[in-house]
């Protein structure tokens, strides 16, 4: 990382101001002064990291902008940023692929922060077996193949409340972690073929309680509830973007197909995403 330009009181003022929160709901929720607090965003004080990294944890700031303001304010990072690959992260890595095994032959991917794929099940080859190159150059994006007119959303049969629930995902996590990169990704996807609105929910009880996937394959549908497993107390900047999508049948003739298709599969192997 380099060192940012912008002074370590304009980054706390940002965060602040992006959280909706006054210098006096902040100073209040942080037990520090608020006079204090207008010194530090004015300049006039410079902030302790013992301070710095109370403020960030009451912003609800990612790990990497903690890191960003810390170096701002003149000190090291608190939280290092290892490879996936890398020994450190081997515990991570087998937690992971428990994960991922534990689904088959449920399809389960592991993204990052950015939604690009970096392991999957072998089931995930239901939704990757006939994607374009395309959408298939690493790095993946799973949002951008599964929106995308020549990727899966053809065959999305709710596509409109699907991709309304993506985008309103994805425009909550991108002004959450205040990322431009994010916020890119959810204009571009904005962008698609708009499908129309959203037909009348489905009157069936699983509609009513949450949105499923409907997906057809071949010629039949499969109906998946799909669940985010992340890590609670990560302390590591990549292990915090991590996350594992999974998709698990909503009903018995997708779980009865899925069972099919995995007996089919030449033999498990590995995992089919990239990284």
């Amino acid at each position: 990382m380099t060192r940012p330009g912008r002074p370590v009181g304009e980054l706390l003022r940002d965060w602040r101001r992006t959280r909706g929160l006054s210098q006096l709901d902040l100073s209040i929720e942080a037990g520090v002064s608020a006079r204090h607090l207008s010194f530090v965003e004015t300049g006039r004080s410079r902030p302790s990291p013992d301070l710095i990294l109370r403020l960030a944890e009451h912003l609800g700031m990612p790990l990497a902008e903690r890191n960003t303001v810390l170096l701002a304010g003149g000190y090291a990072p608190a939280y290092p940023r290892h490879e996936l690959a890398d020994p450190e992260l081997a515990p991570v890595r087998a937690a992971v692929r428990r994960i991922l095994d534990g689904h088959h032959p449920f399809p389960a991917l592991l993204v990052d922060q950015h939604w690009h794929l970096v392991d999957a099940n072998p089931a995930v080859a239901l939704f990757t077996s006939d994607a374009p190159p395309h959408l298939l150059t690493e790095p993946i994006n799973v949002l951008r193949l599964s929106l995308h007119p020549d990727g899966l959303a053809p065959r999305i049969l709710n596509l409109p409340e699907w991709r309304a629930h993506l985008l309103n995902r994805l425009h909550r996590q991108a002004l959450a972690a205040n990322d431009p990169v994010l916020l890119d990704l959810h204009e571009e996807l904005r962008g698609y073929p708009d499908p129309g609105p959203a037909p009348e929910p489905v009157s069936d009880a699983l509609s009513r309680v949450l949105i499923p996937l409907r997906y057809r394959h071949n010629d039949q549908e499969l109906s998946f509830v799909s669940t985010t497993t992340l890590f609670g107390t990560p302390r590591d900047v990549t292990v915090s973007g991590l996350a594992v999508e999974a998709f698990l049948p909503a009903d018995r003739s997708t779980t009865e197909a899925l069972h099919t298709l995995a007996a089919s599969r030449p033999g498990r192997g590995g995992g089919d995403g990239g990284g």
